[in-house]
């Protein structure tokens, strides 16, 4: 089995804290967002995982060296693979052509999800979806009574579904999508100028592949800041029972944590409340503050303060009044 992510996007809508790392990189409860996506793929999957292939910008050494630790962390080989302009989703999943071979898991690595089922890797192909209030957003599928996947249907503004497709999709023959994909670059086949996921699909089930839902108990997004801190708040109510939430070499002087939280390596806490629903990163410290439903990055220093629903970066330094935030790396804010 092997898992495709592209990520080469810019995160715009994740600005400032995009301008200095890739929005998969960003925590959610202590860990990458992109590494949170690999293991609960890995837990839905019956077999090993081989190989994770990243597609990204040029990112540079360090964020590879991250990712293919990821990697590794599940016991596979991490690749790194390169989209230099935006063609759209069938595109980037070209860029990583080598991969797609075998069992394939395609996941877009803005989007997590918790699952109950295990996969069926028999299956010709599987689309996680979610089923969603207002279904006019998304790309929805249509099921036949034998619950096989009949069409697929983008944005729809009369009611057709209210199954979501959430951006992750497997398929037991790699080197057929791979096929299917470069019939639609060799013969320039766009949808809104782009090369699209979307257009294989529908030229598979038109051949025959047969096409079944996964239905995921929660979707969870991580497109803008508000977004991100609600799905930091989820994660870590999943997580509040595992060891280790709080890191042996965390220091608490005179300070009421407020469970679910997450706090790293050498965090200084004095005189202060934090949680609940609070991530706290390593080599951070909280002085004489109160912190709730929050993202507090690495080395970031915390004054005086009365934050909630904020995201701060990496190496911030904040001493203000009650504030909802949303700071990137090296800013200093002093009210």
């Amino acid at each position: 089995m092997r898992i495709i992510i592209p990520m080469a996007g810019m995160g715009k809508r994740m600005r400032p804290h995009t301008l200095t790392v890739p929005k998969p990189l960003i925590p959610i409860a202590g860990k990458p967002i992109v590494q949170r996506l690999v293991e609960d793929i890995a837990k839905v999957c019956q077999e090993p995982i081989e190989e994770v292939a990243f597609i990204v910008g040029r990112f540079g050494d360090k964020v590879e060296a991250d990712l293919k630790s990821i990697a590794e962390k599940i016991g596979a080989k991490g690749s790194i693979h390169y989209q230099d302009e935006a063609l759209g989703t069938a595109h980037a999943i070209m860029c990583a052509k080598e991969a797609l071979t075998g069992k394939v898991v395609v996941a877009f690595a803005d989007t997590l999800f918790k699952a109950d089922f295990k996969l069926d890797t028999n299956a010709d192909g599987t689309i996680w979806v979610q089923r969603v209030d207002d279904p006019r957003p998304f790309g929805v599928i249509k099921l036949n009574e034998n619950n096989k996947i009949t069409d697929f249907v983008e944005k729809p503004q009369e009611f057709v579904s209210d199954l979501a497709i959430i951006g992750i999709y497997y398929f037991r023959d790699g080197e057929y999508l791979r096929q299917e994909l470069q019939y639609l670059l060799d013969n320039d086949i766009k949808d809104k100028g782009e090369y699209q996921l979307t257009n294989a699909l529908e030229n598979m089930k038109n051949k025959g592949t047969k096409f079944i839902p996964a239905v995921i108990s929660e979707w969870l997004d991580c497109g803008n800041k508000n977004a991100t801190v609600y799905t930091n708040q989820r994660y870590l109510e999943y997580i509040k029972d595992e060891e280790g939430l709080i890191a042996s070499t965390a220091t608490l002087e005179n300070t009421v944590i407020i469970p679910p939280v997450y706090i790293g390596e050498n965090v200084q806490l004095t005189n202060s409340v934090i949680g609940p629903h609070v991530s706290i990163g390593n080599d951070t410290s909280v002085y004489n503050s109160v912190v709730s439903n929050s993202i507090v990055q690495e080395s970031t220093a915390i004054k005086n303060s009365n934050i909630a629903n904020s995201m701060l970066g990496n190496f911030v330094v904040y001493e203000s009044r009650q504030s909802d935030l949303s700071l990137g790396d090296y800013n200093t804010l002093i009210d």
